[in-house]
């Protein structure tokens, strides 16, 4: 036996062994529960054989029979509610067979070359992860679809979006190897039984403290999930190294498999991993917040970690690497895929609406700089004129005072001797404008938005049934948390820079893969802008902005068109 079957064996059994312990919980805990059912057996059983007889023998057998009676109600019940609360989904786009037949038939090839089961189904999740995910639980069955998915004991494999877009072809085989493998122990039936009764526990847990529920029926929920607490604590440790164990045999079982090739893999998931955090948090995030919705998501990746490799000079190999065969192949409508994975993604960690309307509309890459970046920039600077007029701050001193200038907001913030003077009240100011604004656009924009919804399946899959969102506010993976008040004035402070530079020094907006919205001059991007403007907003020191607006062009005195 090679030393790969002998990790794997050993992996196997430790799970195995972990699966039994938790069984054995289960065991305990309904031998417990039936203690009392069986002292009453023993003691009528006694009576009636003559013994332990006399009226004192006679009150403790009803008692201890009331005590059964009661303790095996309570049992049923907790046990009704374990077997019937759901368990937990991931949110994810269902990818049908007929959407993407070769993605299924790599990865029923790569099951074989595993001697594992082939997941039953597969489906796409907006982050930089894969992996298997059981939906055979009896809550789940309803609806033609689930009931079909659940009448198949093989998980669903969820595999990342980004990795469709990024990698190759034979990389992803490479990285959805151990994944696949992890069918393998999911089949064994006192691990699946394990795994089935620690998520009862959890969703029993879940269900009791979901809110608006009433006295009458919160009550016995209220107890069935502090039973499951208890169980679950006792079943903590048992089940993580379950886990291990079945993920060291599944780790084991696939390094017969593209075992070259596994760990130039791996870094494409951390390069991966780089590119997507940085999309989402540097150029979706300031689309979402003005009610616009990339819609090719994964796309950008691509352009992303492209630029990432040509500024941090990556592996040669690069570009080679590049003119192979992108996995996003294996589908027959990326694109629409695509878009899918990008409305879940805002839905994940925005909280925006499940479908386009009037304030929540897609956005293409090439629409982006006008529709998002320009935008962007005249509400910010329109906000913060708005609440300069709030607070009775003079117009600038030019011809017509009635036109908004960027020479007012620098007048105003130079004058006020930075943190504690009338800076930090303009901050304020702005701070409450936006959250009064975000407030009163229902549907997106923030975490108390949003009604219940799922992305979109790609073409051929029919419409799940499945509520995969349960009652939890959204977004359920917030990217960044709120922003301060000063962060606010100085990003106001900036985009009314940029509004003047766009207007006044033919200056242009823009888009930086791996910054976001970009001020671009003669073309050329200039990131230089944030140092100045944090002069003037916390020193209220105007020097350095003054002469970088001197270097560009811009005339602080001229009227800035707002939105």
């Amino acid at each position: 036996m090679s030393g790969i079957d002998v990790g794997e064996e050993l992996g196997a059994r430790a799970a195995q062994a972990r699966a039994l312990s938790l069984l054995r919980i289960r065991s305990r805990a309904l031998a417990v529960a039936i203690l009392p059912a069986a002292v009453a057996v023993v003691l009528f059983a006694a009576g009636a054989q003559g013994h332990l007889a006399g009226p004192a023998w006679d009150t403790v057998r009803w008692t201890v029979l009331g005590v059964a009676v009661v303790v095996l109600v309570v049992t049923v019940l907790v046990a009704v509610s374990v077997a019937r609360a759901r368990p937990a989904m991931s949110p994810t786009v269902p990818v049908p067979e007929e959407g993407a037949p070769d993605l299924y038939r790599l990865v029923r090839d790569l099951a074989d070359r595993l001697d594992v089961p082939a997941p039953s189904a597969i489906a796409l999740t907006p982050d930089c992860d894969s992996w298997l995910e059981d939906r055979t639980h009896r809550a789940l069955r309803r609806g033609g679809a689930a009931a079909a998915e659940a009448g198949d004991a093989a998980p669903v494999l969820v595999i990342g979006s980004p990795f469709l877009w990024w990698m190759r072809v034979a990389e992803l085989r490479a990285v959805l190897a151990p994944v696949v493998a992890g069918t393998g122990p999911s089949a064994h039936p006192d691990i699946a039984a394990a795994r089935r009764f620690v998520r009862g526990l959890d969703a029993s847990i879940a269900d009791a403290a979901a809110p608006g529920r009433g006295a009458v029926r919160g009550a016995p929920l209220a107890f069935a999930g502090w039973v499951s607490r208890l169980l679950l604590r006792a079943c903590r440790d048992h089940a993580a190294e379950m886990e291990r164990g079945v993920a060291a045999a599944a780790s084991m079982r696939a390094q017969t498999v593209d075992h070259g090739l596994r760990i130039a893999a791996q870094e494409q998931v951390g390069l991966a991993y780089a590119g997507w955090d940085r999309l989402l948090t540097r150029v979706a995030l300031p689309a979402w917040r003005m009610g616009r919705w990339p819609s090719r998501l994964d796309a950008g990746v691509v352009s992303a970690l492209t630029e990432l490799s040509r500024r941090d000079r990556l592996a040669d190999g690069f570009a080679l690497r590049l003119g192979e065969r992108p996995a996003c192949d294996l589908l027959e409508e990326p694109g629409v895929a695509d878009e899918a994975a990008s409305l879940l993604a805002a839905r994940l960690f925005h909280g925006g609406p499940a479908e386009s309307g009037p304030g929540w509309a897609p956005v293409d890459w090439q629409q982006y700089p006008d529709e998002v970046v320009d935008r962007k920039w005249r509400t910010e600077a329109a906000r913060l004129h708005r609440v300069l007029d709030t607070l009775g701050v003079p117009r600038a001193s030019a011809a017509d005072p009635a036109v908004p200038t960027l020479a007012r907001v620098m007048e105003h913030l130079s004058g006020s001797g930075g943190p504690g003077g009338p800076g930090e009240e303009l901050a304020a100011g702005i701070g409450a404008a936006v959250a009064r604004e975000e407030a009163a656009t229902p549907g997106h924009g923030g975490p108390e938005h949003g009604g219940p919804g799922h992305g979109g399946p790609v073409p051929g899959a029919a419409e799940d049934p499945l509520d995969l969102w349960g009652p939890g506010p959204l977004p359920l993976f917030p990217l960044q948390p709120p922003r301060t008040g000063t962060e606010l004035l100085a990003d106001h402070v900036a985009a009314m820079v940029c509004c003047a530079a766009v207007d006044t020094a033919g200056a242009a907006p823009g888009l930086d893969w791996l910054d976001g919205p970009a001020l671009l001059v003669g073309g050329e991007r200039r990131a230089d802008l944030a140092t100045p403007v944090l002069s003037l907003v916390e020193d209220g020191d105007p020097d350095p902005l003054l002469s970088w607006l001197a270097e560009v062009g811009v005339r602080s005195d001229k009227p800035v068109r707002l939105v």
